[in-house]
């Protein structure tokens, strides 16, 4: 279990519960013996694709470097039931789930993150269970990114099935996420008529000042500023969800002649 060296570092709060009962069993005794306490120990896979200890700026007390790894760790767990959501495990979405790895952990990350990901697979995943400690320690706009990528994953297959989006509105509801905001970060996927509005969260009969209000506001939830300290590429995916949130300013600006 050599490869071990990433999984059994700085890994945070998804070291306990239901999310660290997972995956203690895929791993077995070595994670469970090392990560039943927080750890901050040399072999610790960093957000820079090196090994070292951690540090950086913090959420509730957590490093960036055990953010950013329990945020890849809830990632995969939720993986799971969207990729199953329809029956099939679709090539295109480990694909996707590969690259994410690669990018944001660095190709030492990437074997042992599809080992789990495919022991969770055989699985049957809690989503409320995970929801609720994911909801408990990971915050507000790092939720919306997580989901963001959940959507993506669905989407991977080129086919966004009822059951896929079931299961995507299932867990957002685990992760306590305003069912408005789910809604907008479903319809930059599913697309229809309407999705403009339902990026920003309004029906089409919103009036012009409440079109400006909900994008104000949904400019603010979704500021790539605010999952910084997930690492530069998880930014660079809050940058993209949040020029589909001005796209769809622009469109309904445009459709109503607004300055």
């Amino acid at each position: 279990m050599g490869s071990l060296k990433w999984i059994a570092g700085v890994l945070g709060w998804v070291s306990g519960g239901p999310i660290g009962g997972l995956i203690g069993f895929l791993l077995g005794s070595a994670f469970e013996s090392g990560l039943n306490t927080r750890q901050r120990v040399s072999g610790s896979f960093d957000a820079g694709g090196t090994y070292g200890t951690g540090g950086g700026a913090t959420y509730r007390g957590y490093s960036a470097t055990e953010q950013r790894n329990s945020f890849l760790v809830s990632l995969l767990v939720l993986s799971s039931a969207v990729i199953k959501a329809d029956g099939r495990v679709h090539q295109s979405e480990l694909d996707l789930v590969r690259a994410f790895v690669r990018q944001n952990f660095g190709e030492a990350a990437v074997d042992e993150a599809m080992r789990i990901l495919n022991g969770l697979n055989a699985k049957q995943v809690n989503i409320y269970e995970v929801g609720g400690q994911i909801s408990a320690y990971m915050n507000y706009s790092q939720r919306l990114q997580l989901f963001h990528y959940l959507a993506q994953i669905a989407k991977a297959d080129g086919d966004f099935s009822k059951s896929e989006k079931e299961v995507l509105e299932s867990i957002a509801a685990a992760i306590r996420l305003n069912a408005a905001d789910a809604a907008s970060v479903i319809a930059m996927f599913y697309k229809n008529t309407d999705s403009a509005y339902a990026v920003l969260g309004i029906s089409p009969s919103a009036t012009d000042d409440e079109v400006k209000s909900a994008y104000r506001r949904m400019a603010m939830k979704n500021h790539p500023d605010k999952v910084a300290t997930l690492g530069p590429d998880v930014q660079k995916a809050a940058e993209e969800k949040f020029r589909q949130i001005q796209q769809a300013y622009e469109t309904i600006k445009k459709q109503r002649g607004l300055n």
